[in-house]
């Protein structure tokens, strides 16, 4: 995973996680999958596998030892992954796509982490394709990026089955710089607190990036 634009370092996480693994074990699994949108294969009261795609990598978030793995992969996901994952099955309430594109800023609470997020990915972004949108276009589909009609290119992802994310591009000229923006949609609050949606869209930037190579 490139992580050049999440926040701060993996210590700073554990109690995070460890407060989620807390959470997560009053949870009914099979209704949290449910509402997540995820797979989950039951094996007993309270027992089960959740199957989650993040990014399109599979992963499995056992119940109610909320052991979590890379589906065929040894090494252990990073501590943000596995954070990430719980709080999914914690904060997906179900609701649908609202089909409306949001600045980060008009997330729950979004203006706390606007100037963080702002200048990390969307920055990085501008700098490597904003003289290049044929390497926009190419990274991004070769990522199942959905074309959009904003800006000089733009295309919308799927993190999470519920989650979608857009990532707009302006060409830089001799008058103005090039520009990008990743916006959410507006129900992103529903599957993951604001400021992991700070990491989901690092991530995709970082996506983006490596893959230009």
């Amino acid at each position: 995973m490139d992580t050049r634009f999440l926040p701060p370092p993996r210590e700073t996480y554990q109690a995070s996680y460890d407060k989620a693994c807390r959470e997560a074990r009053s949870l009914d699994p099979a209704r949290a999958a449910t509402l997540a949108g995820v797979d989950f294969a039951a094996k007993g009261e309270g027992a089960g596998v959740a199957t989650i795609t993040l990014f399109g990598r599979r992963y499995q978030v056992s119940f109610p030892d909320l052991t979590i793995a890379e589906v065929g992969v040894e090494k252990k996901p990073s501590l943000v992954t596995q954070i990430l994952l719980l709080h999914h099955l914690l904060q997906a309430d179900g609701s649908p796509l609202a089909g409306e594109w949001v600045a980060f800023r008009y997330m729950p609470g979004g203006r706390l982490y606007e100037a963080a997020f702002e200048g990390r990915a969307p920055r990085e972004l501008a700098r490597v394709f904003g003289q290049d949108k044929e390497a926009f276009v190419r990274v991004a589909r070769s990522l199942d990026g959905h074309v959009l009609r904003f800006g000089d290119a733009s295309f919308s992802f799927r993190p999470l089955p519920r989650l979608a994310l857009a990532v707009l591009l302006w060409l830089g000229d001799e008058e103005m710089p090039a520009a990008a923006q990743i916006l959410f949609d507006a129900a992103a609050g529903h599957y993951l607190p604001t400021e992991d949606l700070t990491a989901v869209g690092g991530m995709l930037g970082g996506l983006l990036l490596r893959a230009k190579g």
